[in-house]
């Protein structure tokens, strides 16, 4: 029974739910309370009336009704409005959450459904060992209105495992060891010194690739998408400045956990296995399931590559370093400079400033918007500083040039067909209404891994003269002899036989089905098993890259993939100001595109670098972007809230802000400042 004074006219029963451990329905205390006390008080007398022996340093209270947390301690129930009707719950923070990798496989992890997500994806990263979190986020699994149909019950068989990383002890602690300098680290159980080497390459279960699907149930996932549904399915990013409960996740559900922007900052072999592995597993599922568009010969370069990094993975001793020496970064610069002193080593000297190296040739032009019906024209080119000039012959090179494209700020995108001997480069300049659209193209892969490489160092505003440009040439010309199909002279065909995978496992459904096409037209002239045709070329790409260890091969499959047109581009479903129909706003780490929704091709480009200020008025969810020139667009989005796009574009603004110097330090407040608005 309460005594009279605590019936006064300030005080109220307030009721609690309490939940003790996972499962448990929970058990509701009444407490009598007044305005003035302050959470953490309401807390103690809770557990002292509780009275269970049980570690609650993890708990806190919930508010249902308004989605949020009481975290403040030391604010008073007045403070945060909590009355008499407020229906609250002591519940652990931290619950276990079941979030699938990139390698399509499902944990079961405690995470903190308080923390704002920033924070969460955090914490999941460090206990994988996947180092620059701030690139990833947490992804709501798209609807899929099929799913309860009989025939797709089988949809998910292959990724229903979970695995369980309980973070008392097991996988979970073994994973929790993450190093960033690579410093000894101590084995939990034992005591006893655990090697770091072991720790990120040899016992992390998160580094080894999945095997490839069967045919059968690769097309069971796919599912053409039009740019429609890759709205949709970005629509479901969670936001990062808010917590998982207060965006309704519960405890038990599945999130996506993915690479959200497409800016992967430092990614070092010696110290990133796990995010290069869990990279390459996303890049590879966006090109088995055709999220992003990919020409034929790069299918079956992609192809060779997966082949390749299996039968590596799958081999008893996998080489999963380079086989090169390992060389101190220190020592390699010392010596580099020493032989510059000494005059040993000529050509890696950096050329005077006064002296910048210039390229000269014939190439082709195009202006699609204004020479639509007209092919290539053939100029001579010189290429000068960040400065390309072309005239009607050489001969008129000491005259005016009838145009000169200054690249600074530019976007460089390949056009290359290696089997059809096509060697172009598009060229998208940046102009007061957006970029302006060039082709160029080469006759052979030398003089296009030069001019590309040029280009490329050009765009950020360098020239030749950096030593960097001989480096980009030997790489666009080793990534051009991986894309060749064609087997070196004097090599005998490849022995179909000795693959010992089927070949229809590294291709998308759409592909397969149309080499069982064609081999059903050749079998006329001979018969062979249905899949001998892909094998065939899958082989004859193998040729290129079978010398790459497995950490190599997994960096080449990124890095082919990052050169595709489409890399990296999130789409959403706007309305412009002044416009009367949707339209689709494409997001890349650099730029923002307009896109016409009927046709899918881009009508305006806006580079970041050109952005002068971007806010939201919150009241009418609209976007405005402000550009260099006076250029102004102001957006409704249509497909999403308006604060997942603004988030996506501060922050690829907030990634562009990191340096090396910042010692892995993430600048969260920042993060927030660019992504949170003021909602």
């Amino acid at each position: 029974m309460a005594t009279a004074p605590e019936y006064g006219h300030n005080s109220w029963e307030l009721s609690i739910q309490v939940d003790q451990r996972e499962g448990d329905e929970g058990m509701k205390f009444k407490l009598r309370v007044k305005g003035d006390l302050h959470i953490g008080g309401l807390m103690l007398k809770l557990v002292e009336k509780i009275k269970a022996p049980q570690d609650w340093s993890d708990h806190a209270i919930w508010w249902e009704k308004k989605s949020c947390w009481l975290l403040k301690t030391h604010w008073t129930l007045d403070k945060y409005g909590v009355q008499a009707d407020a229906d609250l719950r002591y519940t652990p923070q931290h619950k276990p959450l079941c979030i699938q990798l990139p390698n399509m496989k499902t944990i079961k992890l405690p995470v903190s459904f308080s923390c704002v997500v920033f924070k969460t994806v955090a914490e999941i990263c460090k206990a994988l060992n996947i180092r620059r979190s701030e690139e990833l986020s947490l992804l709501k699994p798209p609807d899929d209105p099929k799913k309860k149909k009989k025939k797709d019950k089988g949809t998910e068989s292959a990724f229903d495992d979970i695995l369980n990383m309980d973070m008392a002890g097991g996988i979970y602690c073994s994973l929790g060891l993450y190093s960033k300098t690579m410093t000894p680290t101590y084995d939990p159980d034992s005591g006893s010194p655990a090697s770091s080497t072991s720790l990120w390459f040899g016992e992390n279960p998160m580094m080894a690739c999945q095997p490839n699907l069967p045919p059968e149930e690769l097309a069971k996932l796919y599912k053409p998408l039009t740019l429609e549904d890759k709205a949709a399915i970005n629509a479901g990013w969670l936001d990062s400045s808010r917590s998982l409960m207060e965006q309704g996740i519960q405890e038990n559900d599945r999130l996506l956990l993915r690479f959200k922007y497409h800016s992967f900052f430092d990614l070092n072999p010696k110290y990133d296995a796990v995010r290069i592995t869990q990279l390459y597993e996303q890049a590879r599922w966006a090109i088995l399931l055709e999220e992003i568009d990919c020409t034929e010969e790069e299918m079956l370069m992609f192809a060779s590559l997966q082949y390749h990094i299996c039968k590596l993975t799958l081999s008893t001793e996998p080489l999963t370093n380079s086989s090169e020496p390992e060389i101190d970064e220190v020592e390699a610069a010392l010596s580099n400079l020493e032989s510059t002193l000494e005059g040993r080593n000529a050509d890696k000297i950096l050329e005077d400033i006064t002296d910048i190296p210039k390229l000269e040739d014939t190439l082709k032009l195009f202006r699609p918007k204004r020479l639509t019906l007209k092919p290539y024209k053939e100029y001579w080119f010189v290429f000068r500083d960040t400065t390309i000039s072309y005239y009607k012959n050489k001969e008129s090179a000491n005259k005016e040039p009838i145009e000169q494209l200054h690249l600074r700020g530019c976007e460089v995108i390949p056009d290359v067909n290696v089997t059809e001997k096509k060697f172009g480069l598009k060229l998208l300049l940046p102009t007061a209404d957006g970029m302006n659209e060039i082709y160029i193209r080469c006759d052979n892969e030398t003089q296009y891994s030069k001019w590309k490489a040029a280009c490329m160092l050009a765009s950020k505003g360098k020239t030749m003269a950096y030593s960097s440009y001989r480096t980009e040439v030997k790489k666009i010309q080793s990534f051009l002899q991986m894309k060749s199909l064609a087997p070196p002279p004097g090599q005998a065909a490849p022995d179909v036989e000795s693959m010992e995978m089927n070949a229809e496992c590294f291709v998308s459904p759409r592909y397969a089905k149309k080499y069982k096409t064609k081999q059903v037209k050749s079998q006329s002239r001979h018969t062979q098993k249905g899949q001998d045709l892909l094998t065939t070329r899958i082989l004859e790409a193998l040729h290129n890259i079978s010398q790459l260890s497995l950490m190599e091969a997994k960096m080449r499959f990124i890095q082919a993939w990052q050169s595709l047109p489409e890399f990296g581009i999130k789409y959403y479903i706007v309305r412009f100001r002044g416009s009367k129909k949707d339209e689709l706003l494409g997001i890349s780490y650099n730029k923002l595109i307009r896109i016409d929704m009927s046709t899918g091709l881009p009508v305006t480009t806006w580079r970041f670098s050109n952005m002068k200020q971007w806010n939201v008025n919150w009241e009418i969810k609209q976007v405005t972007i402000e550009f260099d020139q006076s250029v102004s667009i102001a957006f409704s989005c249509q497909s999403c809230d308006c604060k997942v796009v603004h988030e996506y574009i501060g922050g690829y603004i907030f990634l562009s802000t990191r340096s090396k110097d910042q010692n892995e330090t993430l600048r969260e407040e920042l993060f927030h400042k660019l992504t949170g608005g003021q909602d």
